[in-house]
């Protein structure tokens, strides 16, 4: 299940901070803040999806990730090649080297990440 925008943005702060409580998440977003009723929704949303859990501590709740960034984000890549690239991992790679404007530094860069992953194959 995906996250929402809102979602997404409130979970990389709960990623960056590892465990947080309601304040700590209040203060990690720039002005204007959001109203903690709206953290506190979010929060519950990102539970249901099994995002998100807490530990009791006191009367004060401490939230923490289920899902760690590196698995968020590399579900969501699968299902943008899935869904934009008919399931190519190929046609994603010409796509992204032909229209993100990589330098040829940059290029050779992923060149070289490419042939570490084929070395590892052998």
């Amino acid at each position: 299940m995906k996250l929402s925008k809102s979602e997404e943005e409130l979970m990389s702060y709960l990623w960056h901070l590892g465990k947080a409580f309601m304040k700590d998440l209040l203060e990690a977003y720039p002005e204007p803040k959001p109203a903690a009723t709206t953290v506190s929704t979010l929060l519950k949303r990102m539970q249901d999806k099994k995002y998100v859990a807490y530990k009791a501590v006191g009367n004060n709740r401490q939230y923490f990730p289920l899902v760690s960034k590196e698995i968020y984000f590399s579900r969501q890549l699968k299902g943008l090649i899935k869904n934009f690239f008919n399931d190519s991992p190929g046609q994603f790679a010409s796509f992204f080297t032909q229209e993100t404007d990589l330098s040829k530094k940059e290029l050779q860069e992923l060149k070289s990440l490419i042939e570490d992953q084929l070395n590892q194959k052998d």
